[in-house]
């Protein structure tokens, strides 16, 4: 989509602190990190956001928590981190592409807010 942030982000019009990219998915670090790992996983294929999701978008959406594990034990806190899509914008969405919130590096506190 041309007015979708992360679109631009994919296409290389808007720059971001990349740390993994591969034919299927982008991975940057958040520009307002909650904890020290703080990563966006963006699937290359704009949806949305999960609600949105169709059961032919389920591989993306799994393969978006494999990246996450993997970038998890590169980054050495497999001891604890959270992967988090937020749904809609009273969850805290505000980019309408659908991204996987890869955060750890402290404790966390449950229940999360």
């Amino acid at each position: 989509m041309e007015d979708c942030l992360f679109c631009k982000i994919i296409a290389g019009k808007i720059p971001a602190k990349k740390v993994y990219e591969d034919d299927k998915v982008l991975v940057f670090e958040d520009i307002t990190p909650q904890a020290p790992t703080h990563l966006l996983i963006i699937p290359k294929q704009h949806i949305i956001g999960l609600k949105e999701a169709r059961p032919e978008d389920a591989e993306i959406l799994g393969y978006c928590q494999l990246v996450a594990a993997k970038l998890g034990r590169e980054r050495n806190i497999e001891d604890g981190y959270r992967t988090v899509y937020n749904v809609g914008a009273r969850s805290g969405q505000s980019v309408f592409h659908l991204h996987l919130h890869l955060i750890g590096g402290r404790d966390m506190k449950w229940p999360p807010g």
